[in-house]
């Protein structure tokens, strides 16, 4: 993938960088050729944040977990054979699965042998945990509906195919059958209509209360007011990108990344630069103006923060270029504002974090399903932990 553009780093230079992308599953790894005109190409790796990088390690246990309690939950005895397990999650997954029913006893109980088959089920202390998933649900269902409008309201036509929707259910914290047992509880919100042979969700009624995007909301730019002692004080450039304008994003550059004066004036100055609410349509702006392509990192960062753990894969953000008119170049975006995204290719697929919800590993802010999956998770991790400690002290 070629581009060129003029580079923050060398403002008064003329500057090609070529972005080479060796892509198995989405972004999988990233290496870019800075050439000044006259000069020698000078490579420029993509720097790594590890904590995030570890948090894609750290979430495959209670992920497996947790699909494990779903798939068991999902039959009416609310127990597994070991012999359909395989046609549920397939051959190679089947064996993750038994290894962690025989690792999280404390989780998952396994009945039979001796010629009974053997069937897994939860554990009774298991199951005492699992049944505040309901109330976790309940308190969740205002949250996504106020999402799912706003996801809607910033969509081209205020519509988006439900198979897309499906496609970030998970990440959304959308229930399995939200077209059944959600969308119809709100017809003043919502409607599901057939377009072109596909299934959409429409948006019913706009409301402007809900057109503040998380950046205003979170961060009270717009009720922030910064006297003109403090704009003095506050006037010099700073070294992590942070600006006090009432347009700019919280920033955090990775370790081992040094910029430059030239690249932190030109940092500043965008910082400052006004731009278009992501709620406003796209139609109304050429992408050719640098406060229209600032607006579309505004689109990027709030749909991330409407997700539960600010997080999306390669894949899901590519489905909605056409709804939100995302850049052509998305990788080349995102890789830009590396002070505010992080991609990661650990996992299955690459994965786009916004980065300013994240602490080193911890999640900053926790919606009521994601402390309801940390509290089931933890009757198997936590006693894992424990044990670990134990067998140190022996």
């Amino acid at each position: 993938m070629n581009s060129s553009f003029q580079s923050p780093q060398s403002p008064l230079k003329r500057v090609v960088l070529t972005s080479t992308m060796l892509q198995r599953n989405g972004y999988s790894f990233i290496q870019t050729m800075l050439k000044h005109s006259g000069g020698r190409p000078k490579k420029k790796m993509y720097h790594r944040v590890h904590d995030l990088d570890k948090v894609m390690d750290l979430q495959k246990k209670p992920s497996l977990i947790l699909q494990l309690k779903n798939i068991i939950q999902s039959h009416k005895t609310h127990s597994i054979l070991i012999r359909d397990l395989e046609k549920e999650v397939g051959f190679v997954n089947k064996w993750n699965f038994m290894a962690l029913i025989e690792k999280y006893p404390s989780i998952f109980r396994a009945d039979g042998g001796n010629g009974v088959p053997i069937k897994v089920r939860l554990t009774e202390k298991a199951l005492r945990v699992a049944a505040e998933e309901v109330v976790a649900r309940e308190l969740m269902e205002p949250i996504l509906v106020t999402n799912l409008r706003k996801l809607l309201m910033m969509s081209m036509e205020c519509r988006i195919p439900i198979h897309k929707i499906e496609l970030i259910e998970s990440e959304l914290g959308l229930p399995r059958d939200f077209k059944k047992c959600l969308i119809p509880k709100y017809p003043q919100f919502f409607s599901v209509k057939d377009f072109n042979g596909h299934d959409y969700l429409y948006l019913e009624s706009w409301d402007s209360s809900l057109a503040i995007s998380s950046r205003e909301e979170d961060l009270n730019f717009i009720a922030r007011s910064v006297s003109e002692g403090d704009q003095k004080k506050t006037a010099k450039i700073s070294r992590d990108g942070s600006c006090s304008s009432p347009f700019a994003f919280k920033m955090s550059f990775p370790d081992g990344f040094r910029p430059n004066k030239g690249y932190l004036e030109e940092v500043h100055r965008w910082q400052k630069m006004a731009f278009p609410s992501p709620y406003l349509n796209a139609r109304r702006f050429d992408f050719a103006d640098p406060k229209a392509r600032k607006r579309a990192v505004a689109v990027l960062h709030e749909v991330l923060s409407l997700t539960m753990e600010k997080r999306l894969n390669s894949a899901q953000l590519d489905a909605f270029h056409d709804e939100y008119q995302l850049p052509c170049k998305l990788l080349l975006c995102l890789v830009k504002n590396h002070g505010i995204f992080y991609i990661t290719n650990k996992g299955a697929r690459s994965t786009v974090f916004l980065k300013e919800a994240y602490d080193g590993l911890n999640l900053i802010e926790k919606c009521p399903l994601l402390r309801f999956q940390d509290k089931f998770v933890g009757i198997g991790i936590n006693r894992d932990v424990r044990n670990d400690s134990e067998r140190v002290i022996s």
